[in-house]
């Protein structure tokens, strides 16, 4: 990774705040409710509005100004380049994610597909099987049906 993507996201905080700019224009406020509400967490407007500064400095985000009734605010939103940066940033969360998280999927005994939380559990034949859904395990215990007549 790139030494300008570590020095922009040295924290989920600061990440989840590209989450939400990658959504769409968003202004500080928004931003700060929207973080509290899908998370759980109050995040400061003393990080969130210097980082916004930070991105626009930087030519990731660019703002308007928006007119509600008598108060102005500042709308940002994501330029081309920082939707690109977004675009690896998070290419590359996922990878570790899903290395963090790969040991502990299931595969499904039919179609093979990772199993990442729930899941359909049966026995057959005295074996506790996993299945990403009903279908798969019906699909599954037909063909065992088919090969065993």
């Amino acid at each position: 990774m790139s030494s300008e993507i570590e020095e922009f996201v040295s924290d989920f905080l600061r990440f989840y705040v590209l989450v939400i700019l990658y959504e769409g224009p968003s202004h500080g406020y928004n931003i700060i409710s929207k973080f509290k509400k899908r998370l759980g967490k109050e995040i400061s407007p003393s990080l969130v509005y210097p980082f916004l500064q930070h991105l626009e400095k930087k030519g990731f985000v660019k703002h308007t100004i928006d007119q509600v009734g008598a108060k102005k605010r500042k709308v940002f939103e994501l330029t081309e380049k920082g939707r690109e940066f977004c675009k690896r940033l998070f290419k590359r969360f996922s990878t570790l994610v899903s290395i963090a998280i790969e040991p502990s999927l299931e595969i499904c005994a039919n179609c093979g597909c990772k199993v990442y939380e729930g899941g359909h559990q049966e026995t057959i034949n005295g074996q506790n099987m996993t299945f990403c859904c009903v279908h798969c395990a019906q699909s599954y215990k037909k063909e065992g049906e088919k090969l065993n007549s």
